[in-house]
């Protein structure tokens, strides 16, 4: 388990923007995919952007045109930016990371999430 350090939650209008970061440190080899999900109170986590380590990207639908994913390899860190906020985007955000440790052990982390509130 390696610690993921994630920042740039807050309260912002709706129509707002916001950028999200997130960064891995400790025994890491290399990592491959990352990405960002959310989670409502009650609901199920969702992705909300998924980067591989080739830099392809995928995004909710729900988001498409509106957020951007992009990583630095290396500093081992993903981030979100987010435009056009919406009070339905009202979630914790957390990244996911995945990939291998020195130790060759697949790496699976989450970060501890970060509160995003949309107001109308």
């Amino acid at each position: 388990q390696v610690p993921l350090v994630e920042s740039g939650g807050g309260l912002v209008q709706s129509g707002g923007s916001l950028r999200l970061s997130c960064t891995a440190s400790g025994d890491i080899f290399r990592v491959n995919a990352m990405g960002w999900y959310r989670q409502a109170p009650g609901k199920q986590r969702e992705l909300v952007a998924h980067i591989s380590s080739g830099g392809m990207t995928n995004y909710a639908d729900s988001v498409k045109g509106r957020f951007t994913i992009s990583r630095d390899t290396a500093k081992n860190a993903v981030y979100l930016e987010m435009s056009g906020l919406k009070p339905e985007g009202t979630d914790v955000y957390s990244c996911k990371v995945r990939g291998v440790t020195s130790r060759a052990n697949d790496l699976s982390d989450w970060g501890q999430g970060t509160q995003v509130a949309v107001s109308s």
